[in-house]
């Protein structure tokens, strides 16, 4: 992970979680909040911004692994120095390949 985005984890304290994005992840991809913030604290964690989704605010998406070994794309925010989870989801077979490259 680069220098960058790893002074942009540091300087965050915590998750921003509403019953809209932790509903929304468990009913659509089976994805937990707690799965959700373990890809944070796990190695290797690759992010990326996400140019494509950035309109109002700029987005990432970060590729990890839970405690249990699920691999999660996770795209996310920073507000307020919280990371707020917009979506998350298993990894695609090409994600996979670009994480296990890293």
């Amino acid at each position: 992970m680069g220098e960058i985005y790893k002074n942009m984890l540091h300087r965050c304290n915590g998750f921003d979680w509403d019953e809209g994005n932790t509903d929304k992840n468990w009913f659509k991809h089976r994805v937990t909040w707690s799965e959700c913030e373990q890809i944070f604290f796990n190695q290797p964690l690759v992010i990326q911004d996400d140019f494509a989704h950035s309109g109002k605010e700029k987005r990432y998406y970060a590729l990890g692994s839970t405690d249990m070994r699920r691999l999660l794309f996770i795209a996310f925010t920073v507000r307020n120095n919280l990371i707020r989870v917009i979506s998350a989801r298993d990894m695609s077979r090409k994600e996979r390949r670009l994480f296990s490259d890293e």
